[in-house]
């Protein structure tokens, strides 16, 4: 297990924006009426935002991380370090979080680069920020996650069009030598790598002619090579078998149960999915908020946009003590143990 615990860092403010755009599953014409509403009860996702008039992932980051320095008075120059989280970054090249040190309008002496993660990508994200502002280097840094997901999605594909929902975010850490700990347990299984990919128009397989092909997979499935397979039996089995674990283990190693915890915030996968790691954890149902009702599977936003849109006026006005469980694409997975007390959160932004 890769236990890591991270001293004198804290999160200070948190921001969420989805594009204005929204989709309703109810209105999902490819399938029958019987069929959405059988959707919709399983996967507990009846909108979605999905950008329009080409927004990117990194327009609704900085959206995201422009009104959060403005509100909690940052001036840019403190800002020395940006993570950008995400898989549908601006261009192969260069990395997109140093196209939003400029744009955000950063010192050329921040620190800006990119990770490549989908659903696990907030608690990744946050481990990795945390730790390099741990020794205070860095006095105060950005986390910026999200993804625009529908650019690999094919509308005549059931199993993934339906799912999957916009947006991006901005977490600002500080460093603080009164911090309460934050603690992580991060694991990967590459070997599963094929149960959530695009597979072509990177090195391995280069985009052709024949990547654009759409295919006939099996009825209501119909796709080509640069939209996003899905393997839902495979997923719910890793995520079923191995989140719950990882949590378990994370709390266990730290002495803790349930009961330390005010709210559990799962990745929002699917209703039927988390709510099966919430019976295997035995948490109650009161302490896990749920946003995937109204935004989907927003892949790495998900956590922060669930954090902003339920637990806003909970994380600004008292002591909140969270654990994070997050898991998907990789496949990897993780799970921390955060403290978050009177932070800055915003309000849902919202972009045209």
């Amino acid at each position: 297990m890769a236990f890591l615990t991270v001293n004198n860092v804290k999160i200070s403010g948190i921001a969420a924006c989805v594009p204005e755009n929204k989709e309703d599953n109810a209105n999902y014409d490819w399938i029958t009426e019987k069929e959405r509403e059988l959707l919709i009860k399983t996967t507990g996702i009846r909108t979605r935002r999905v950008v329009k008039n080409g927004i990117c992932t990194s327009d609704m980051c900085y959206e995201a991380a422009k009104q959060l320095i403005e509100q909690t008075g940052t001036a840019k120059t403190d800002i020395e370090i940006l993570i950008f989280v995400s898989q549908s970054p601006d261009y192969i090249l260069p990395a997109t979080g140093i196209i939003l040190q400029d744009r955000l309008g950063l010192s050329k002496q921040t620190m800006a680069f990119d990770m490549q993660l989908g659903c696990s990508g907030y608690v990744y994200g946050l481990s990795v920020l945390s730790n390099l502002m741990s020794t205070g280097k860095f006095k105060k840094g950005l986390l910026l996650a999200g993804d625009v997901s529908s650019f690999s999605q094919s509308r005549s594909d059931k199993s993934t069009y339906p799912i999957f929902g916009d947006a991006g975010t901005a977490t600002l850490l500080e460093y603080s030598s009164s911090a309460t700990e934050m603690h992580f347990n991060l694991q990967s299984d590459g070997a599963g790598y094929r149960s959530i990919m695009i597979s072509d128009g990177g090195l391995r397989n280069p985009y052709t002619a024949e990547s654009e092909r759409m295919v006939e997979l099996e009825p209501g499935i119909i796709k080509n090579k640069r939209n996003l397979t899905l393997d839902g039996i495979e997923v719910f089995n890793f995520s079923l078998r191995e989140a719950p674990e990882n949590a378990k283990a994370l709390m266990t190693y730290l002495n803790k149960s349930n009961a330390d915890y005010d709210y559990f915030i799962f990745h929002q996968a699917n209703k039927i999915m988390n709510e099966s790691i919430r019976k295997k954890l035995k948490v109650e149902a009161d302490k896990v908020p749920y946003s995937l009702e109204e935004f989907g599977n927003t892949s790495s936003a998900s956590i922060p946009l669930t954090i902003v849109t339920r637990l806003k006026e909970e994380i600004t006005e008292k002591n909140v003590s969270l654990f994070l469980s997050a898991f998907g694409v990789g496949l990897s997975w993780g799970s921390a143990s955060v403290q978050i007390s009177n932070i800055t959160c915003l309000p849902l932004i919202e972009l045209k």
